[in-house]
């Protein structure tokens, strides 16, 4: 939740307009889209007392094709930035599966920007901006490379759309790529059906490669969909489609996360953010008071008034690697503080309550790296 809030709250800064579509979709859709041929053997078929043939949503791009085609759109409306966070559903084979990283429901951060052509690099500017954004907050960016990822030129009937169209979107995204600085390293191959991808590559704690974020340049989907804008002159155009992603799927990202920071997450992404351990039982409801009232604040607060010793208590806390441990006595409860132990830092002193709890939401708030 957390990290979809961080992502709504980027979108939300970037006008993106977040959007819902239904999980379950006419075989037809991916077919004029392209997928049901790249997909066919990965489909969930749903059956239908009614005789009509349903799957479950192996991508999100055809249905927010069809938001756009909803109504007329003119120059004036684009670009249009639609994103979502939803599921989809792919029939992997048992042998593929492999707990976090490779699931058949997945929970994807998904997003689409129609726009006109001679938006297109103020459009993948800004996408690239987000990401940096993104991964900057968490201390990963600078610890990955940049695939462009191209055609594989012995296999032309790989891909849909006019080769002539792919040769423009792969020079665009080469020279986004360039005057970014992004580095990005020619991958031909590695490009999506529809069209050539910058793909953001992260390392992962085992040494693993993992493609997280991507912008995708797409000149094809957008006609066989027959999607149109009204020009200045009044002529019907084909806008093109942006692909993007920043995290990619939750699931995959959590288990990339868990590893990396070995349990040591920054505050504003730990499971536990607080825990409070009471000295003795004397000092149990006030430590019941300072659990409320972080708790009524939005924070992740867990109360320890076992009946192990302090020492066992403190060291279960920093076992579970809970950023900030609250240990609360007699004297904390009469002046209304909190004695304070931080992961990795130790002994912090004490602090007024409401002082800590003003200091820990504002950090929460930030998402900084600590």
């Amino acid at each position: 939740d957390a990290l979809k809030d961080a992502l709504r709250d980027i979108g939300k800064k970037y006008n993106m307009q977040y959007v819902s579509i239904p999980h379950l979709a006419k075989i037809e859709l991916y077919e004029t889209s392209g997928h049901a041929a790249k997909f066919g053997d990965e489909l969930f078929e749903v059956a239908s007392h009614h005789h009509q043939a349903f799957v479950l949503k192996p991508v999100n791009c055809p249905h927010h094709t069809q938001i756009y085609a909803s109504r007329a759109r003119s120059y004036r409306d684009l670009p249009v930035r639609l994103a979502e966070i939803t599921m989809q559903y792919r029939d992997e084979k048992p042998g593929e599966i492999g707990g976090l990283t490779r699931t058949r429901g997945f929970t994807v951060d998904d997003g689409h920007v129609f726009c006109r052509v001679d938006q297109i690099q103020e459009e993948a500017q800004l996408l690239v901006r987000i990401i940096r954004e993104f991964y900057e907050g968490l201390g990963l960016w600078g610890k990955h490379w940049v695939s462009l990822s191209l055609r594989n030129p012995s296999d032309p009937e790989a891909y849909i759309g006019d080769p002539a169209e792919w040769d423009v979107a792969e020079k665009m995204l080469a020279d986004l790529a360039l005057a970014e600085g992004l580095e990005a390293k020619p991958m031909p191959g590695e490009a999506a059906i529809y069209g050539p991808k910058l793909d953001f590559m992260f390392v992962d704690a085992l040494g693993r490669e993992r493609q997280l974020a991507t912008i995708q340049l797409d000149f094809a989907m957008p006609k066989r969909f027959d999607l149109t804008y009204t020009d200045s002159e009044g002529q019907d155009k084909t806008p093109v489609m942006i692909h993007r992603a920043i995290l990619g799927s939750f699931e995959r990202f959590l288990a990339i996360l868990i590893e990396h920071f070995a349990g040591h997450f920054p505050l504003w992404l730990a499971p536990e953010q607080v825990r409070v351990v009471p000295v003795s039982e004397k000092a149990s409801e006030y430590a019941g008071s300072v659990y409320d009232e972080l708790r009524q604040s939005g924070v992740r607060v867990e109360l320890d008034d076992s009946n192990e010793s302090l020492g066992k208590r403190i060291r279960s806390a920093e076992m579970f690697k809970v950023p900030y441990i609250l240990v609360v006595g007699e004297k904390e409860a009469e002046s209304h503080e909190v004695a304070i132990r931080q992961a990795k830092l130790g002994d912090q002193g004490t602090m007024k309550l409401e002082a800590f709890i003003e200091k820990i939401t504002r950090q929460i708030a930030a998402r900084s790296q600590d």
